[in-house]
Protein backbone atom coordinates (compact mmCIF):
# COMPACT_ATOMS: atom_id res chain seq x y z
CA UNK A 1 0.00 0.00 0.00
CA UNK A 2 2.99 2.30 0.42
CA UNK A 3 3.96 1.84 -2.74
CA UNK A 4 0.55 2.65 -4.72
CA UNK A 5 0.92 6.37 -2.58
CA UNK A 6 4.74 6.58 -3.54
CA UNK A 7 3.76 5.83 -7.12
CA UNK A 8 0.95 8.35 -7.28
CA UNK A 9 3.03 10.82 -5.62
CA UNK A 10 5.38 10.13 -8.31
CA UNK A 11 3.31 10.77 -11.09
CA UNK A 12 2.81 14.26 -9.84
CA UNK A 13 -0.86 14.47 -9.87
CA UNK A 14 -2.40 16.03 -6.84
CA UNK A 15 -4.66 12.96 -5.96
CA UNK A 16 -7.38 13.52 -3.14
CA UNK A 17 -7.80 10.15 -1.83
CA UNK A 18 -10.98 10.92 -0.26
CA UNK A 19 -12.46 12.20 -3.18
CA UNK A 20 -13.85 8.71 -4.94
CA UNK A 21 -12.90 8.97 -9.01
CA UNK A 22 -15.59 9.91 -11.31
CA UNK A 23 -17.11 6.64 -12.84
CA UNK A 24 -17.09 4.90 -9.37
CA UNK A 25 -19.44 8.47 -8.35
CA UNK A 26 -21.42 7.42 -11.79
CA UNK A 27 -21.96 3.24 -11.10
CA UNK A 28 -22.50 4.44 -7.62
CA UNK A 29 -25.04 6.62 -8.76
CA UNK A 30 -26.74 3.92 -11.43
CA UNK A 31 -26.89 1.52 -8.37
CA UNK A 32 -28.83 4.30 -6.10
CA UNK A 33 -31.01 4.98 -8.98
CA UNK A 34 -31.89 1.27 -10.01
CA UNK A 35 -32.34 0.46 -6.32
CA UNK A 36 -34.56 3.36 -5.78
CA UNK A 37 -36.89 3.26 -8.77
CA UNK A 38 -37.15 -0.75 -8.27
CA UNK A 39 -37.93 0.59 -4.60
CA UNK A 40 -40.79 2.98 -5.54
CA UNK A 41 -42.25 0.52 -7.79
CA UNK A 42 -42.30 -2.65 -6.34
CA UNK A 43 -41.67 -1.99 -2.37
CA UNK A 44 -44.11 1.08 -1.42
CA UNK A 45 -46.38 0.09 -3.30
CA UNK A 46 -46.43 -3.32 -1.20
CA UNK A 47 -45.71 -1.51 1.98
CA UNK A 48 -48.45 0.86 1.48
CA UNK A 49 -51.01 -1.61 0.79
CA UNK A 50 -50.21 -3.44 3.67
CA UNK A 51 -50.45 -0.40 5.63
CA UNK A 52 -53.30 0.42 4.04
CA UNK A 53 -54.88 -3.41 4.91
CA UNK A 54 -53.36 -2.66 8.45
CA UNK A 55 -55.37 0.34 8.70
CA UNK A 56 -58.55 -1.13 7.44
CA UNK A 57 -58.60 -4.16 9.87
CA UNK A 58 -57.78 -1.39 12.59
CA UNK A 59 -60.71 0.36 11.56
CA UNK A 60 -62.56 -2.85 11.01
CA UNK A 61 -62.09 -3.68 14.43
CA UNK A 62 -62.72 -0.53 16.11
CA UNK A 63 -66.40 -0.23 13.92
CA UNK A 64 -66.85 -4.00 15.36
CA UNK A 65 -66.59 -3.08 18.75
CA UNK A 66 -68.31 0.53 18.40
CA UNK A 67 -71.06 -2.19 16.89
CA UNK A 68 -70.81 -4.67 19.54
CA UNK A 69 -71.01 -2.15 22.24
CA UNK A 70 -74.24 -0.91 20.47
CA UNK A 71 -75.53 -4.25 20.66
CA UNK A 72 -74.73 -4.96 24.61
CA UNK A 73 -76.03 -1.43 25.20
CA UNK A 74 -79.48 -2.10 23.44
CA UNK A 75 -78.95 -5.76 25.05
CA UNK A 76 -78.57 -4.01 28.68
CA UNK A 77 -81.89 -1.71 27.70
CA UNK A 78 -83.82 -4.69 26.88
CA UNK A 79 -82.75 -6.67 29.80
CA UNK A 80 -83.73 -3.85 32.09
CA UNK A 81 -86.89 -3.26 30.37
CA UNK A 82 -87.76 -7.22 31.08
CA UNK A 83 -86.46 -6.68 34.36
CA UNK A 84 -88.88 -3.34 34.98
CA UNK A 85 -91.66 -5.54 33.34
CA UNK A 86 -91.52 -8.40 35.69
CA UNK A 87 -91.24 -6.71 38.75
CA UNK A 88 -94.50 -4.96 37.70
CA UNK A 89 -96.22 -7.86 36.60
CA UNK A 90 -94.89 -9.12 40.11
CA UNK A 91 -96.36 -6.40 41.81
CA UNK A 92 -99.86 -6.73 40.14
CA UNK A 93 -99.70 -10.29 40.87
CA UNK A 94 -99.39 -9.54 44.76
CA UNK A 95 -102.21 -7.45 44.36
CA UNK A 96 -104.09 -9.48 42.29
CA UNK A 97 -103.22 -12.26 45.64
CA UNK A 98 -103.77 -10.19 48.40
CA UNK A 99 -107.47 -9.10 47.04
CA UNK A 100 -108.60 -12.44 45.42
CA UNK A 101 -107.48 -13.16 49.49
CA UNK A 102 -109.58 -10.45 50.94
CA UNK A 103 -112.48 -11.46 48.95
CA UNK A 104 -112.04 -14.97 49.67
CA UNK A 105 -111.44 -13.97 53.53
CA UNK A 106 -114.81 -11.83 52.80
CA UNK A 107 -116.52 -14.77 51.36
CA UNK A 108 -115.48 -17.26 54.38
CA UNK A 109 -116.68 -14.73 56.34
CA UNK A 110 -120.06 -14.12 55.35
CA UNK A 111 -120.34 -18.19 55.16
CA UNK A 112 -119.37 -18.35 58.21
CA UNK A 113 -122.32 -16.09 59.57
CA UNK A 114 -124.42 -17.72 57.02
CA UNK A 115 -123.94 -20.94 58.64
CA UNK A 116 -123.69 -19.21 62.30
CA UNK A 117 -127.14 -17.62 61.83
CA UNK A 118 -128.42 -21.05 60.17
CA UNK A 119 -127.35 -22.90 63.00
CA UNK A 120 -128.95 -20.64 65.33
CA UNK A 121 -132.04 -20.37 63.56
CA UNK A 122 -132.14 -24.17 64.08
CA UNK A 123 -131.21 -24.46 67.29
CA UNK A 124 -134.12 -21.62 67.95
CA UNK A 125 -136.24 -23.72 65.76
CA UNK A 126 -135.56 -26.86 67.99
CA UNK A 127 -135.79 -24.53 71.34
CA UNK A 128 -139.44 -24.02 69.61
CA UNK A 129 -140.86 -27.74 68.78
CA UNK A 130 -139.04 -28.91 72.69
CA UNK A 131 -141.23 -26.04 74.21
CA UNK A 132 -144.14 -26.97 72.38
CA UNK A 133 -143.36 -30.75 72.84
CA UNK A 134 -142.72 -29.86 76.57
CA UNK A 135 -146.17 -27.96 76.80
CA UNK A 136 -148.02 -30.53 75.38
CA UNK A 137 -146.50 -33.06 77.87
CA UNK A 138 -146.93 -30.69 80.80
CA UNK A 139 -150.38 -29.63 79.75
CA UNK A 140 -151.11 -33.48 79.44
CA UNK A 141 -149.75 -33.82 83.19
CA UNK A 142 -151.32 -30.94 84.48
CA UNK A 143 -154.94 -32.18 83.01
CA UNK A 144 -153.91 -35.52 84.64
CA UNK A 145 -153.03 -33.81 88.14
CA UNK A 146 -155.57 -31.77 87.97
CA UNK A 147 -158.42 -35.25 86.90
CA UNK A 148 -156.96 -36.45 89.71
CA UNK A 149 -157.16 -33.63 92.10
CA UNK A 150 -161.09 -32.96 91.35
CA UNK A 151 -161.61 -37.09 92.09
CA UNK A 152 -160.16 -36.50 95.65
CA UNK A 153 -161.71 -33.27 96.01
CA UNK A 154 -165.09 -34.80 94.58
CA UNK A 155 -164.47 -37.95 96.02
CA UNK A 156 -165.90 -39.55 92.86
CA UNK A 157 -164.18 -40.52 89.41
CA UNK A 158 -164.66 -38.39 86.55
CA UNK A 159 -164.51 -41.00 84.33
CA UNK A 160 -166.49 -39.63 81.45
CA UNK A 161 -163.91 -38.57 78.49
CA UNK A 162 -165.60 -35.68 77.64
CA UNK A 163 -166.27 -34.18 80.89
CA UNK A 164 -162.15 -34.45 81.54
CA UNK A 165 -161.60 -32.62 78.38
CA UNK A 166 -163.60 -30.34 78.88
CA UNK A 167 -162.39 -29.97 82.83
CA UNK A 168 -158.74 -30.18 81.69
CA UNK A 169 -159.19 -27.78 78.99
CA UNK A 170 -160.77 -25.27 81.36
CA UNK A 171 -158.39 -25.21 83.61
CA UNK A 172 -155.36 -24.74 81.44
CA UNK A 173 -156.81 -22.00 79.51
CA UNK A 174 -157.69 -20.28 83.47
CA UNK A 175 -153.94 -20.78 83.94
CA UNK A 176 -152.57 -19.31 80.52
CA UNK A 177 -155.01 -16.42 81.26
CA UNK A 178 -153.06 -16.29 85.11
CA UNK A 179 -149.88 -16.43 83.30
CA UNK A 180 -150.58 -13.59 81.20
CA UNK A 181 -151.94 -11.64 83.19
CA UNK A 182 -148.80 -12.21 85.62
CA UNK A 183 -146.47 -11.44 83.31
CA UNK A 184 -145.12 -15.16 83.01
CA UNK A 185 -145.14 -17.18 79.86
CA UNK A 186 -143.06 -17.61 76.33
Amino acid sequence: MYEFAVLAAEGGEDVNPLVPETYDIVWSVVCVAIIAVLFYKYVIPRLTKVLDERADKIEGGIAKAEAAQEEAQQTLQQYQQQLADARLEAARIREDARTQGQQILAQMRSEAQAESDRIVASGHAQLEAQRQQILTELRSEVGRTAVDLAEKIIGQSVSDEAKQAASIEKFLSELDETDAGIGVGR
